[in-house]
């Protein structure tokens, strides 16, 4: 995970580091929308959120398209395939922690249900 392309300005994690850009993702999730729509959805201008929506543009996850005098946008899932794979890497370590904490947990409880048949004796 180097620099950013030449083509793009920012790259996904820049873009994604932004709870407002990461809601606007979820809001593109299956449509396009016009920036107008869109900024109804946020407590911000409508120039603030064309910022977060061209550095979603630069970092190639969120598409434009001109209609008339109107830009609409749609997600482009495709780069947050570099994202999960990144991230995929990482989640066996928290799979063996997890196996880790359960095999203790489960050894703690039979301790103590050994140690609750004795007291009952």
């Amino acid at each position: 995970m180097g620099a950013p392309s030449p083509s793009s300005k920012h790259d996904v994690f820049q873009a994604i580091a932004d709870p407002t850009r990461r809601k606007l993702l979820s809001l593109l999730g299956d449509r396009e929308m016009p920036v107008t729509a869109i900024s109804g959805h946020f407590p911000m201008s409508r120039t603030a959120v064309s910022k977060h929506l061209h550095i979603l543009a630069d970092a190639g996850l969120v598409k434009e398209r001109k209609v008339g005098r109107e830009t609409r946008y749609r997600l482009d899932p495709e780069p947050l395939l570099e994202l999960k794979r990144w991230l995929s890497y990482y989640e066996r370590f928290w799979e063996n922690k997890m196996a880790a904490l359960k095999h203790y947990v489960e050894s703690e409880d039979s301790k103590d249900t050994d140690a609750n048949k004795t007291d009952i004796q």
